[in-house]
């Protein structure tokens, strides 16, 4: 690209918009993960007894749900992302690019 192009599109003011909604979706959705990850993980390390218990008279465990909801937890976080940047987010920088004249 050139630098005229560059500097078109940053002097929109949806590029701006863009750049703040995409990083506010991503640090929010790295945090929740990071709680979730380290609230496992820590309660692995200093609790172990929660998770060692038993659901009902089987021998799962609790710790094998709640691994397992770490799982999904993880894809409906990938796939709240996936929605916005193929909607919201690819809409406003097809606009960007057209109104920059690329």
């Amino acid at each position: 690209m050139d630098a005229e192009l560059m500097a078109r599109i940053r002097a929109n003011p949806k590029y701006a918009l863009l750049v703040r909604r995409r990083s506010r979706l991503a640090w929010t959705l790295t945090a929740l993960m990071l709680v979730a990850y380290y609230g496992y993980v820590g309660l692995i390390a200093f609790d172990k007894a929660v998770l060692a218990q038993p659901i009902g008279d089987g021998v799962i465990s609790l710790g094998i749900p709640v691994g397992l909801g770490m799982i999904v937890f993880t894809v409906v976080l990938t796939a709240i992302y996936v929605v916005r940047a193929n909607g919201e987010f690819d809409r406003l920088t097809r606009e960007i690019v057209a109104e920059a004249g690329a």
